[in-house]
C-alpha cells in the first residue's frame, strides 16, 4: 500500500535528477522571458535593463536546450507537455533576439566617433557575414552567431525600421533560429540568403550616403 505521507522521487539516480533539474530551469527560463516581454511591454523596465536581461536568458536557454536535445524535440513540444501558455515567450525565443533589436526605438546615431564607430562595427559584421557565405558555411551553429551580431549591430541604426533589408535579416534570424545545430541550409536557401545579405548591405550604404532620400 502506498503511503500519502511517504515523498514521491522524481528520479533514482543522479542522471536522472541532472535531467529533471534541467529541465525545471528551461521551465524557469521560458517563464521569465514571458513575465520580462510584459514587463517590457508596460514600460516596466527599461529599454537598456530589458536588453540585458533578454539577451542572457536567451542565451541560458540555448545552453539548456542543448542539454535536453535528447528529449526534448523543439520548445514548442516542451511548453505543450508542460502546458506552458507564454505565446509572447516562444516568440521571442523564435527570434532568438531582444524585441529591442528586432524593433529599435526611435534613437539617433551620432556622426562624431562613437556613430562612426557603429558604422565600421556594422560593415564588418556585413563583410564577416558575406565571407562566411562565400566559403560555404552552411549550417545554423556557423552561421546564426554571426548574423545575430550583424541583425543586433544594423538595429541600432534609427532608420533600419524602414530599411527593406531588416526585416529580411530578422527572417532569416529566425529561420536560423528554428534549426538544430547541425542543421544546414539548402542550396535554394543559400543563393537567397546571399542574395538579401548583399541586398541589404547595399541599402546599408545608400542610407548612409542619403542616396535613399533622394
Amino acid at each position: 500500500m502506498i503511503s500519502l505521507d511517504e515523498e514521491v522521487r522524481l528520479y533514482t539516480t543522479n542522471a536522472e535528477r541532472e535531467k529533471v533539474q534541467t529541465r525545471a530551469t528551461l521551465f524557469g527560463i521560458v517563464t521569465t522571458i514571458h513575465y520580462l516581454e510584459a514587463a517590457y511591454l508596460r514600460d516596466a523596465v527599461s529599454a537598456a535593463e530589458y536588453s540585458a536581461a533578454c539577451t542572457r536568458l536567451l542565451s541560458q536557454y540555448k545552453t539548456m536546450m542543448k542539454l535536453l536535445a535528447d528529449e526534448v524535440a523543439s520548445i514548442e513540444d516542451f511548453m505543450k507537455r508542460y502546458r506552458m501558455d507564454f505565446p509572447a515567450a516562444l516568440q521571442r525565443i523564435k527570434v532568438g533576439v531582444p524585441a529591442t533589436v528586432e524593433h529599435p526605438a526611435e534613437s539617433s546615431v551620432g556622426s562624431g566617433p562613437e556613430g562612426a564607430k557603429l558604422v565600421a562595427e556594422t560593415t564588418q559584421a556585413f563583410i564577416t557575414f558575406l565571407d562566411a557565405l562565400k566559403l560555404n558555411l552552411r549550417a545554423k551553429d556557423q552561421l546564426h552567431p554571426i548574423l545575430q551580431e550583424l541583425v543586433t549591430g544594423y538595429a541600432r541604426f534609427p532608420a533600419s525600421k524602414e530599411w527593406e533589408g531588416r526585416s529580411k535579416l530578422v527572417g532569416w534570424l529566425i529561420t536560423l533560429n528554428g534549426m538544430k545545430a547541425s542543421e544546414e541550409l539548402g542550396g535554394e536557401q543559400m543563393r537567397q540568403l546571399t542574395f538579401d545579405v548583399e541586398d541589404a548591405y547595399k541599402e546599408f550604404f545608400k542610407s548612409l550616403s542619403g542616396e535613399d532620400k533622394k
